[in-house]
């Protein structure tokens, strides 16, 4: 195990002293289903990509995956044959539009949400073999608290909260704030307000949440988008597009290319030693 963690703390290492900017890792998460997560995380991308960024997608709902479905891309292989040793990760990379590679989970496997310690670190080690292919990697996580959605989280430079109008959609924001605040050391997060009918009403959505994480947790929160509701997002799910690509001058596509100029200029370490190799470490030694 120790000659494990050498090796992938090894090639995380290659991979940041290749590019003297580092990969920039963020996190999309939501507490919840239903919150609009996964059209923010490709739009993200693909808005990224459009700005000439080369950016990977890891969808990480790693039971219920969706991303190659919402493009309506083709997927022969997925993250489970990379974990089971029958290809690398470069093997089932898929391409998207603006030139987004996603790397694909596979849907309806239980066995794929109950990874181990271990697993987990395969898979992130995985990442360090790209030999630095890429500027972004956005981790599209799925709902809830579970472990893996804490793992990813953590490893993450940056974490976006998406949240919506709607009680239990702050609640379980709350709840996911808290345990990655109080459990694994998360203390800065950046929030989404999605599907609002105003910046007003969002505004007002980021006030709700952050009054109760004032009050309760020692976190930081910042407002850095408020989507509106747009029927165009609906318009474009339908048709398995992204809204940046097929309506990229309405109201949603706006908010998120703006979301993505601004994530572009989050600061990205630059030591040689970063954070993936950190949580590959933690994870191992668990």
């Amino acid at each position: 195990m120790i000659n494990t963690v050498h090796d992938q703390a090894s090639g995380l290492r290659k991979m940041n002293q290749n590019n003297s900017q580092g990969v920039k890792v963020i996190a999309v998460t939501g507490g919840k289903g239903g919150v609009g997560k996964t059209n923010v995380s490709l739009n993200l991308a693909i808005a990224m990509g459009q700005q000439g960024k080369r950016v990977l997608v890891l969808d990480a709902d790693l039971g219920l995956a969706n991303c190659d479905v919402m493009l309506g891309l083709r997927v022969e292989k997925n993250l489970s044959h990379v974990l089971s040793g029958e290809c690398e990760l470069r093997d089932i990379l898929v391409t998207g539009p603006a030139g987004i590679r996603i790397a694909p989970a596979t849907s309806g496997s239980q066995s794929m949400v109950e990874l181990s310690a271990a697993e987990h670190a395969g898979l992130i080690r995985a990442f360090s073999e790209l030999d630095n292919d890429f500027d972004v990697l956005i981790v599209d996580t799925a709902a809830g608290i579970s472990d893996m959605v804490l793992s990813f989280s953590r490893a993450a430079q940056d974490v976006v909260v998406v949240v919506c109008d709607e009680p239990t959609s702050i609640t379980d924001a709350y709840a996911l704030i808290k345990v990655l605040s109080r459990e694994h050391g998360v203390y800065k997060f950046k929030v989404v307000a999605n599907m609002v009918r105003s910046q007003r009403e969002g505004q007002d959505l980021f006030a709700k949440l952050s009054k109760v994480t004032d009050r309760f947790l020692d976190v930081a929160l910042e407002l850095v988008a408020t989507v509106p509701y747009d029927e165009n997002m609906r318009k474009s799910t339908r048709r398995q597009k992204a809204v940046v690509e097929l309506f990229p001058n309405s109201p949603a596509s706006v908010s998120l290319k703006s979301l993505a100029g601004k994530a572009l200029k989050w600061p990205t370490p630059n030591q040689p030693s970063g954070h993936l190799e950190f949580f590959i470490e933690k994870l191992v030694n668990n």
